[in-house]
């Protein structure tokens, strides 16, 4: 018979009682979060972990040990995203919703901390959100440039010109590496006078192009593929999912990247054109 007092908790109850994964409470251990040792094991008073973490009686079980931002996840609708979303649910992992962003719109949110994740490509992630760290978890090295139907004379960036062309906004990371392009070409948008529209989400761009009200739109090698057009790359980047380091161990964090390393993903990935998944769910610092 255990002479373990009955009111001690283990980790996984503290870890339910925070609502935290389990792997974060040894972290919280270094942080100080009280504990006893019981044989080789540590066990918790609930009065004492409650009193540390600020979170009152009445309320736990409700309420996190620091307010965590919604399990969501802004990105700009890549295939990518759609796959690991796909995952999570097929190995029955927490769940993120998905919020519809580019690039500098899912920044916004992540650092007003009314997401979890956000989706990052084009340039080089910051290390840093104000004074907070930040982590990224690594997906693919995607290829983009500019979809059109099968047997349009697109062969360099310049042939856009007075052609209906399906832009980005220009808080998109994609946006970069197009006016880059144009500019390497000794042009600029202004000069293409070509007829163009902005869309939200690549999804839109490609679809508008299949329909006939664009002869070109930028997008991905992935999204061209998926809807049977033809392609011109303009770029490879990363694409990555920000957030802050401290978040690193929630369950919804920790399940993600589980499934970013696993082989299924991978092998769903190398079935798409423009992708590639060596490295995905690596956790990478910006310096």
């Amino acid at each position: 018979m255990s002479d373990e007092p009955k009111n001690l908790l283990k980790s996984a109850d503290v870890a339910r009682l925070l609502q935290v994964h389990p792997k974060q409470i040894y972290r919280l251990l270094a942080r100080g979060l009280p504990a006893h040792r019981v044989g080789g094991e540590w066990r918790f008073m609930r009065d004492e972990v409650l009193a540390w973490s600020g979170v009152p009686a009445s309320s736990a079980g409700e309420a996190p040990l620091v307010q965590l931002p919604p399990p969501l996840l802004a990105a700009n609708g890549d295939l990518v995203i759609e796959v690991l979303i796909a995952r999570l649910l097929a190995e029955d992992k927490p769940l993120v919703g998905l919020v519809q962003s580019d690039r500098g719109r899912a920044l916004e949110r992540l650092a007003a901390k009314k997401i979890l994740l956000a989706g990052f490509h084009g340039e080089v992630p910051p290390s840093h959100l104000g004074t907070a760290r930040l982590a990224r978890i690594h997906l693919v090295v995607r290829e983009v440039g500019l979809a059109f139907p099968i047997g349009a004379r697109v062969r360099k960036v310049a042939d856009v010109a007075k052609k209906r062309l399906g832009l980005r906004p220009e808080t998109a990371g994609i946006r970069a590496h197009f006016d880059r392009a144009l500019a390497e070409a000794g042009t600029s948008l202004a000069k293409l006078h070509c007829r163009s529209s902005v869309f939200e989400s690549h999804r839109e761009a490609v679809c508008a192009v299949v329909r006939g009200e664009l002869d070109v739109a930028l997008t991905t090698s992935a999204w061209a593929a998926r809807v049977g057009l033809g392609f011109l790359p303009l770029a490879s980047e990363p694409y990555d999912l920000l957030l802050y380091a401290e978040n690193l161990g929630t369950t919804v964090s920790v399940g993600l990247c589980e499934v970013a390393q696993s082989r299924a993903f991978r092998t769903m990935l190398s079935k798409i054109p423009g992708y590639d998944a060596r490295g995905a769910g690596e956790i990478r610092y910006e310096r």
